[in-house]
């Protein structure tokens, strides 16, 4: 399974938001079998993915790309990840 987790520029809080993703998957699912890229929203239009991640801002411009896209506006707080990953229908 690939993951994208998105913002404007894809370096602070797609990395951070990433990390925390990486975790609640692991602890709170139990998958291992994943890889993540961070990336900016220009760039994640572009590539093949299974779900991505990304705030309310990115949403609208992320629509068409062919998987679901997940909203979480708190990139530290692992329940609202939890609950958007359980919302994806993915896990």
């Amino acid at each position: 399974m690939k993951i994208l987790t998105v913002c404007g520029l894809g370096m602070g809080t797609s990395l951070i938001l990433s990390m925390n993703v990486e975790s609640v998957l692991k602890s709170e699912f139990g998958i291992s079998n994943y890889k993540i890229e961070h990336m900016d929203v220009s760039s994640a239009r572009s590539v093949s993915a299974d779900l991505i991640i990304t705030n309310s801002e990115f949403i609208d411009n992320l629509s068409g790309c062919g998987c679901p896209v997940i909203e979480v506006n708190d990139y530290l707080n692992l329940e609202e990840i939890k609950t958007a990953l359980s919302k994806s229908g993915l896990f």
